[in-house]
């Protein structure tokens, strides 16, 4: 099994894209951070109140369909810098599943595009398995 990695630092990554050369293009930098949390999927989205806490999640990612999500977070309007990190394997509630950071013109194509982004990755790229005491 794959033990999590060690998340990124989201101020570097601010230094960083404030250094690239697009960086006079962008008026917006949008994070993200996805954390594992104890409520099921299940109960948050359908409304099920049967189903035990979560206690952790099994993690996994394709990274080439992320890579495909990035470069088609990068064709969107206004949108000139992206990057992403994903954790992996034996995850707990808390544990940090994945960073996003876009930087763009202006507040609604950012917006736009983390939202592309962030639903891209979850519903065709990453496998989780949540995981409870029953």
């Amino acid at each position: 099994m794959v033990n999590k990695k060690t998340p990124p630092s989201i101020e570097e990554w601010l230094r960083e894209a404030k250094a690239d050369p697009a960086a006079a293009k962008i008026g917006m930098f949008l994070a993200h951070n996805g954390v594992v949390r104890e409520t099921p999927k299940a109960k948050v989205r359908q409304g099920l109140d049967d189903i035990p806490p979560v206690k952790g999640m099994l993690f996994s990612y394709d990274a080439a369909k992320v890579e495909t999500a990035i470069t088609e977070t990068y064709n969107l309007n206004g949108i000139f810098y992206v990057r992403a990190w994903l954790n992996e394997g034996q995850l707990e509630v808390g544990d940090d599943i994945m960073y996003v950071l876009i930087g763009g013109d202006i507040r609604p194509h950012v917006i736009d595009a983390l939202q592309f982004l962030v639903e891209k990755i979850k519903t065709e790229c990453v496998t989780e398995i949540e995981q409870s005491d029953c």
